[in-house]
């Protein structure tokens, strides 16, 4: 059964930034607008700078500050952090940055792997960015409660994904060997701990075998920034924008952009190239 979406206590109008290194956020961006039917969305895929999760933590916290700033001068009034690399490595900074503006990042869904596992172990499925970052040692330490975690880091495989394409040889060939460790250690449930892997979801459900279950937390994230979003003030109805409304805008190809959310999500939304000195 499809999740209800939230009863509109919010802002009917209200504007959310959303982006992600490239396309994965797009993920992210379905589950919000189930959640939050009337609220206009702006997202930036950064896919000429994909993807985050392979490169290093300064540069990251630099592209999410200004990729932000751009958000808001748009008319974000609100922001969510659609990756988990760049929220382990630069949520902080940016509620440092920004501290009127509510923030909602995304993070490997451990807690509720943990509680859900039958023989907790727990099979993690992430880029190298994320796993090795402090933000994601926290979470563990925090909610891992003695379950066994099966870290597996996953590069190349948001690239690929990033190609639009969501069932070739290659993309096969990847899950196949980043999902190999995880049945050799038994796992019984698997967090898809980067937002593009929910679109590749039943390749690993095919690797995985059926007794696996497989977790995501784009749903969980659109219904905590729903929360958030209770609190936002309203406009006065000459600074609303339209409801239900989507923009794009990619530091890559735009026109690739606008087909894959056309073709993975069944909307079509304009979309445009971010300004040049945002663009490689």
């Amino acid at each position: 059964m499809s999740p209800k979406p939230v009863e509109p206590e919010i802002t009917p109008h209200v504007t959310v930034g959303l982006f992600d290194s490239g396309l994965g956020g797009l993920s992210v961006l379905r589950a919000m607008q189930t959640h939050l039917p009337q609220a206009h969305l702006l997202y930036v895929a950064d896919s000429g700078f994909a993807p985050y999760g392979e490169r290093d933590e300064p540069f990251i916290v630099d592209r999410s500050l200004h990729i932000s700033q751009f958000l808001l001068s748009q008319g974000a009034q609100a922001l969510v952090v659609a990756c988990n690399t760049a929220t382990a490595a630069a949520v902080k900074e940016l509620r440092e940055a920004f501290p009127q503006v509510p923030i909602v990042g995304v993070e490997p869904g451990v807690k509720p792997a943990v509680a859900q596992s039958r023989n907790q172990r727990v099979g993690v499925m992430a880029t190298p960015g994320t796993l090795k970052s402090e933000k994601f040692r926290q979470l563990v330490s925090s909610h891992a409660q003695g379950a066994e975690l099966v870290l597996q880091a996953c590069p190349g495989l948001a690239r690929e994904i990033e190609r639009g394409e969501l069932d070739t040889p290659a993309l096969r060939a990847l899950v196949h060997e980043f999902c190999e460790p995880l049945r050799a250690a038994q796992v019984d449930t698997v967090v898809l701990g980067c937002t593009h892997y929910p679109f590749v979801r039943p390749l690993i459900a095919q690797a995985l075998g059926p007794d696996v279950l497989i977790l995501d937390t784009a749903d969980a994230v659109a219904r905590h920034a729903a929360s958030r979003l209770a609190r936002v003030p309203r406009l006065s109805s000459a600074h609303q924008a339209p409801p239900g409304g989507l923009q794009l805008w990619s530091s890559g190809d735009a026109a690739h952009l606008s087909e894959v959310t056309e073709r993975w999500l069944g909307i079509r939304a304009p979309s445009a190239a971010l300004p040049t000195a945002l663009r490689p």
